[in-house]
């Protein structure tokens, strides 16, 4: 399976959707980021497992973690829309910039361990300039915030204008940029016959169907009998599963499986009561989720790539990837808590 399908992400929902620590914060949406981050873990765990030939391992651990990702795209189109909608052209752009800023730091990085470790590559130059187009093969699993940043500019810009403040006119220069950007790029590439990469800076359209329909879900007051949603997420846990063992692995994220896991994922989360005694550690942890995100490749490369190429067939593939999975996500989310603690959050993530 090509490492650019690989399945990925967490996402940086902006800290200040979360509300002031004490009841006016959503430790449910905290709990969802935790849960979601430690799945994108899982998902790239399990791609490390197929390529090595354990199928069965691999889809199953792709399919329990498939619903991260747009899951991370409901609860940005939650904080953009419902729980801190941007109040001038300014405060967009700092938020972009608090993505972007540890996203080049960790491109670099991921570059720069290709290089150390000898891994095929088209060349450290090369892919550094991809990176600035929308793809980089050493750090793969950034592909989400190629449609994040984006996404992210065009709720906000949308949330200005509506509120009818003043024309945002640096963040609307910039989605035109982005709007303009590809065919712009093809032309420059039939012009000069330089080979440009495509440029992948956009806006899908599921992850706006999922961005405004789970803003919608996570912001709705009512949200129907909590059993209800686990009963409709176990239901289709085993359809994806199934779907992704017969027809297409792995699924795209608009299918019907996908979407319908991913729903009810957060309708049975939504709204759950977190004890007090654990509100102080779930929020050091969900601060620590992007960074989390951002550092895990390497520790599913240094640790799980090894143990998939080692491992027999058979029952022991499953067990070794819950547990390769478990330790890579604990590791990442503790490297993220300590560059947290030394202030480095700005640009680590």
């Amino acid at each position: 399976m090509p490492r650019t399908a690989t399945p990925t992400a967490a996402p940086p929902a902006a800290r200040t959707a979360q509300g002031r620590p004490g009841r006016d914060r959503r430790y449910d949406i905290d709990l969802l980021r935790v849960v979601c981050t430690a799945a994108v873990v899982l998902v790239h765990a399990s791609a490390e497992f197929f390529d090595e030939g354990h199928r069965t391992a691999g889809v199953l651990g792709d399919s329990a973690g498939r619903f991260a990702v747009p899951a991370f795209f409901a609860m940005a189109g939650w904080a953009a829309l419902v729980a801190s909608p941007v109040r001038d052209d300014a405060q967009l752009l700092t938020r972009l910039g608090r993505i972007l800023r540890p996203m080049a730091v960790w491109t670099a990085v991921y570059l720069l361990w290709q290089y150390v470790s000898g891994r095929p590559s088209n060349g450290g130059f090369d892919e550094a300039v991809q990176a600035l187009f929308g793809s980089v093969e050493a750090a793969f699993h950034l592909w989400y915030l190629y449609i994040y940043v984006p996404l992210l500019l065009l709720l906000g810009v949308a949330v200005l204008v509506l509120q009818r403040r003043a024309a945002p006119r640096r963040s609307l220069l910039l989605l035109t940029a982005f709007a303009v950007a590809p065919a712009l790029v093809g032309d420059a590439r039939t012009l000069t016959g330089l080979p440009l990469p495509a440029w992948d800076w956009s806006v899908s359209l599921y992850s706006l169907g999922y961005a405004l329909a789970g803003a919608a879900l996570l912001a709705a007051r009512r949200r129907g009998p909590r059993p209800l949603w686990l009963a409709g997420a176990a239901v289709a846990l085993v359809a994806l599963t199934l779907y992704q063992f017969t027809v297409r692995h792995p699924a795209a994220y608009g299918s019907v499986a996908v979407a319908a896991l991913t729903f009810a994922v957060l309708g049975a989360v939504g709204g759950v009561r977190v004890p007090e005694r654990a509100r102080a550690v779930l929020v050091r942890l969900s601060d620590a989720s992007f960074g989390s995100y951002l550092v895990h490749l390497l520790f599913v490369m240094l640790l799980v790539g090894p143990v998939a190429e080692r491992v027999p067939h058979g029952f022991a593939a499953p067990v070794a990837l819950a547990v390769t999975a478990v330790a890579a996500a604990v590791l990442s989310f503790a490297a993220s808590v300590l560059w947290g603690r030394l202030g480095l959050r700005r640009w680590l993530g």
